[in-house]
This record gives C-alpha cells, structure tokens and sequence, in this order.
C-alpha cells in the first residue's frame, strides 16, 4: 500500500516539475531480493552502482538525467534518483517499509517464531528441521558460529524466508544482553527454546570463561537463567507464549540414568553459587568433576522451569515446560567422550536398554513441545 502511495506522489511532483514518468520505468522501484543477506540476515542498507539509466524521460533532452543509485533494506530494493527532491519527501516511506520487514522475512507471514539456542548442530538442528518442515514456523537460530550456522542452511537448503541467524555466545553475558536487545526489535518470537550445552566429563580441572565462571555452568545454566529472564518481558506478548528448558534424565536421580550411574546430580544448598560463583568450579561448592557439572547444571535448569512457572506462569500467561527427549547416544555431546565410548555406547542403548533415540525423533518431540497445543 505504501508502495503505491508513493508512486501516486511521484507523479505529482513529476507533473509539478513540468516532467513525464514513464509508467514502465518510475523514479521508485520495488523488488524482492533474491541474493542471501549478510551472513547474520539482519536488516540493513547497501548501497551499489546501478546501470547507467534513468528511471525518468525528461521534456528536456539536452539535461542529463541525475545518477541513480540502488538502496537494499532487508529484502526490499529500491531504485533512487539522487539530487530528485522527491527521492526527501518519500523517505519516510522507505523507511516505515523496511520496518515492516523482519530480518528473515516479512512480518505478517503468518508464521510463529522461534528461538532455538544450538541450533545448528545435534538436538538443536534436529528441532529446527523438524519446524522449518512444518512451514508454520521461523526459526531463530541463535548460535555461537554464524558463518557454521549459514553452511548447515545452505547444506539443508532451508528457505531463505524461514530462518535468521543471530550470534549468541554463551560465555559471554554481555552477549546474552545484546542478543536479547536485538530481539525487542523485528518478528515478535513466540517460543524461547534453551538447548545448548557443554559436557566435559574428561575435563581433570574446571575450565573458566573470562567472566570468571566455570564454562559447563555459565553455558548450561547461567546464561540460560539470564536469557530467561531478559525474554520474559519480549515472549510474554505473544499469543501462546512458551519458554522451554532441555532437561536431562541425568539430573534427576529417582531415575535409572541419574541414579545408578555415577556422579550424581547434587547441588547441595548451592554454596559455590551463593559464594558468587566466580573462580568456583562447582555449584554445590565441591571439588570439579567434569560429568557431575553438566548433571549439576541440568538439575538446574529443570528447577528453574519449575519455579519460573509457579512464580510467573498466571502473571505472563507463558507456558514454562522442561522435557528429556531420551538419550541420544550419537550427539556430539559426547565428543568428550573417548572413542571407544562413542562407539559402543549407541550400540549398548540399541541393543540392551533399549532406549536408543535418534537425532530425528529427539528433535520431533522437542518441537512437539513447542508446538502442539496439548503441550501448553
């Protein structure tokens, strides 16, 4: 409608002038790109060299027409006569049009967003493949690798339209505090889908971030609890809003998984983190033990569902939901993991448990979660 408003305008102002607009050719043009964004798909301004035409026929021959030049914001182009007075009077116009434009694609498409954290590898990918599939949904892939993240879509051929890439690194908070700014501006997300994690079980000593916290627990919980936090306010404004934890089996030791298989999830009365958990390898304020950290920091995120639902769920209207997708003996979770392990483990779940999961059917039912009505 814009578009057509500022056409109408041209020519008036054309005609104003003492000028003719060629129908075919006018001074503003609009197209969809075709050509990828920049890697991150965010919106932005690109200028470039046009050929040497001229969108106007001018009554004076003998004039030159004025240089041209081709402005992209977002996926919209438009063709601008520099030095035209009325290229001042329709900015405004440009600039409401590339605000209706989200960063992966028109808002207004009809599609539910997404946001996934890890989701260009393992589980992560698995639920995005299984959403974009669906064609009702735009999958916010925020990774810690933008240019991985762009490979895996081109490998998988995902729709253009159906996916951004937005940098989020984990270790970082401050990065976790940019990346949900970024998100109070373009698609309205619906669901907030906290994936990522690490498991170093070989790991003989605490590794720490440069903010000063043991990786396992600032990746798996502490940034997690505050990207939570920080997207409550953004999420809570959807229709069915959800904020979903990937829990583990491995946290909860009335289980076989986490009881009968050593170090068990415990956090005790949280005393590392009550110590501020700077330079504290451990939550419960123990010695470091690399398997016990990722119990640990599981543990954790199914608690904080839980609390964030009593406190919150008849506030905000989300639907907090933590799940275990069964245990995929062939993430790389368990690139940690000696080979020998990596190898017989799937094998074992297979065959004498039984309770083997692919990547597939992991992913099936963390988007099932997500998205099925019986799971709000």
């Amino acid at each position: 409608r814009m578009i057509y408003v500022a056409f109408a305008l041209a020519v008036l102002s054309a005609a104003v002038e003492g000028r003719t607009v060629s129908s075919a050719r006018s001074p503003v043009m609009t197209r969809l790109s075709q050509s990828r964004m920049m890697r991150n798909n965010r919106i932005g301004t690109h200028l470039r060299p046009t050929p040497k035409t001229t969108s106007m026929a001018w009554m004076d021959s003998a004039a030159s027409p004025p240089p041209t030049r081709e402005a992209r914001i977002g996926r919209a182009t438009f063709i601008q006569a520099e030095g035209n007075p009325f290229m001042d009077a329709i900015k405004g116009f440009q600039d409401s049009f590339a605000k209706s434009m989200s960063a992966g694609g028109m808002i207004g498409d009809n599609k539910k967003t997404v946001i996934i954290t890890g989701a260009s590898s393992g589980l992560g990918l698995s639920a995005t493949r299984e959403l974009l599939d669906s064609g009702d949904w735009h999958v916010i892939m925020a990774v810690r690798d933008p240019e991985k993240a762009e490979a895996v879509a081109e490998a998988f051929e995902f729709p253009e339209d159906s996916y951004t890439i937005e940098e989020l690194e984990l270790e970082s908070f401050e990065s976790v505090r940019r990346f949900a700014k970024r998100m109070q501006n373009g698609r309205q997300p619906d669901v907030l889908v906290c994936n990522a994690a690490l498991y170093l079980p070989a790991s003989p000593e605490a590794q720490y971030t440069d903010e000063g916290y043991e990786r396992s627990m600032q990746v798996n919980h502490l940034s997690h609890f505050l990207l939570l936090n920080l997207m409550m306010p953004i999420i809570q404004k959807a229709k069915d809003p959800r904020i979903i934890h990937v829990g583990s089996i491995t946290g909860n030791t009335n289980t076989v998984g986490g009881g009968a298989v050593w170090p068990w999830a415990d956090l005790g009365k949280v005393n590392g983190l009550a110590e501020g958990g700077k330079g504290i390898p451990m939550m419960d304020g123990g010695n470091f033990n690399g398997a016990k950290a990722y119990k640990d920091s599981k543990l954790a995120n199914m608690m904080t569902i839980l609390e964030a639902h009593r406190r919150y769920n008849d506030k905000t209207g989300i639907t907090f939901n933590t799940l275990y997708p069964g245990c995929i003996a062939e993430t790389a979770l368990f690139r940690d993991k000696k080979p020998w392990f990596r190898k017989l483990f799937p094998l074992f779940m297979k065959y004498v448990t039984g309770g083997y999961v692919s990547e597939p059917e992991a992913g099936e039912r963390l988007a099932q979660v997500g998205s099925d009505p019986m799971c709000k």
